[in-house]
């Protein structure tokens, strides 16, 4: 299967230019997506250019990640409301930094035959003049068809309007895949369906001035099937930097894919072959309560971001934490689990010396309705402390055995939980 052909049934491709799939079989090819710079890290929603970039190396093509430090000054009007919150070059250059490192867990900078480039537009954006800026790359705009890109148009007809600084972005990303074409041979730009305006403007810029010939590549955005952003929850963005998403709360967001999505997943972010995911999806079909697809797509996303050993840590810790004792689980953890579950907090001077009564805590928490009633589920066997059954109603919790000090996991039956969060108040 040819590289077109292997983008096309694994749906990552929207659109694309005339001829492109010919181009990839003709010579080898170099082609480049651009990367928001807007963050010390990307995220989940970012992954899908990424698998992108890395099939094209896979191909044997030659891949180029462009970091948007110098149009990281300025912010892409594409799919936006209002205008960004313009970032300081000290801010770029700390999140071009962050960036790069995750890069490299996808894309060979090493290989000989198809080598992966990285490079930072403000290496030549910032020290373009006004002047130059106008004279060799705005004279071959018209304002009738920048004007007439979707994303400008619907930003005018909103309250907001646009400013010039964005309204100038298409013209500046245009000029990096000029300035690609020159130095690289840089003949394709991939990117999200958004980004076709703007992959267009390059190729007319490239064609004008050079009288050279490129092309578009565009992925479709993707939506989950109850139709809502791919990569928004309700606890916020997930990361690829392990310091601000836990590579095991990166792997439960895998593994609570949704069933009508997990194969097309499958087919967006991992590198299984055709044959591998068309016999998990057989298995889901036939026993979709084992969760195969979600489990496949939970291990092999986690191994690309994190590595192996994160997987291993992960599925550890969720037998643990679904299993018999919490005491081994990092807090962070066991708060991304049950992060949407009721809460409630305890003084840690109640904890000191003889610390508190478990009915006591289980009904302070509200999780029953009095003492007596903890009390009569704790003889029946039906309260756990941190995974673990309490049956004496007499029985006392200290801050040693509370996860890491700062916190208890309280259940009731056989679903029914409840944090308990240790103030020093």
């Amino acid at each position: 299967m040819d590289l077109y052909g292997e983008l096309a049934w694994r749906g990552l491709v929207y659109d694309g230019t005339e001829g492109v799939r010919a181009a990839f079989t003709a010579a080898q090819v170099t082609g480049y997506i651009g990367f928001d710079p807007t963050a010390a890290s990307l995220h989940v929603g970012n992954l899908l250019v990424i698998m992108a970039l890395a099939h094209l190396q896979r191909a044997g093509h030659c891949p180029i990640a462009v970091v948007g430090g110098g149009t990281g000054l300025i912010g892409d009007p594409s799919g936006k409301t209002v205008e960004r919150q313009l970032l300081t070059l000290d801010q770029v250059e700390r999140n071009v930094a962050g960036i790069r490192g995750q890069l490299a867990r996808f894309l060979d900078f090493d290989s000989t035959s198809a080598p992966a480039r990285l490079v930072n537009n403000a290496e030549w954006l910032t020290k373009l003049s006004a002047i130059d800026f106008m004279r060799d790359v705005g004279k071959h705009f018209t304002i009738n068809v920048m004007v007439g890109k979707e994303s400008v148009r619907r930003r005018m007809e909103s309250d907001e309007g646009i400013t010039y600084t964005e309204f100038s972005y298409s013209l500046l990303q245009a000029y990096d895949f000029l300035v690609l074409f020159d130095r690289f041979g840089c003949t394709l730009q991939m990117g999200g369906s958004d980004q076709w305006g703007n992959i267009v403007a390059g190729m007319d810029l490239i064609r004008r001035v050079r009288g050279g010939k490129a092309h578009g590549l565009v992925l479709p955005l993707i939506t989950t099937s109850s139709g809502t952003k791919f990569g928004k929850t309700e606890a916020g963005t997930i990361w690829l930097d392990p310091q601000l998403t836990s590579p095991f709360r990166f792997y439960q967001f895998w593994l609570n894919t949704e069933d009508a999505d997990a194969i097309r997943y499958l087919k967006f972010f991992t590198f299984l072959d055709q044959a591998a995911i068309d016999a998990i999806a057989q298995t889901s079909a036939q026993k979709p309560e084992l969760r195969e697809a979600q489990r496949a797509l939970a291990r092999q996303v986690t191994s690309l971001v994190h590595g192996d050993a994160a997987v291993m840590r992960a599925e550890r810790a969720s037998q643990v934490l679904f299993g018999d004792d919490l005491a081994a689980v990092p807090a962070d953890d066991v708060l991304a689990v049950f992060d949407d579950v009721p809460s409630s907090s305890v003084p840690v001077t109640a904890l000191r010396d003889g610390g508190v009564a478990v009915s006591e805590l289980v009904s302070g928490s509200g999780l029953t309705a009095s003492k007596g009633e903890a009390v009569r589920l704790i003889k029946g066997g039906g309260i756990y402390v941190n995974n673990r059954r309490v049956t004496d109603e007499r029985a006392r919790v200290t801050l040693a055995d509370a996860i890491e000090g700062r916190l208890f996991v309280l259940r009731k039956g056989a679903k029914q939980n409840h944090l308990v969060r240790i103030s020093e108040i």
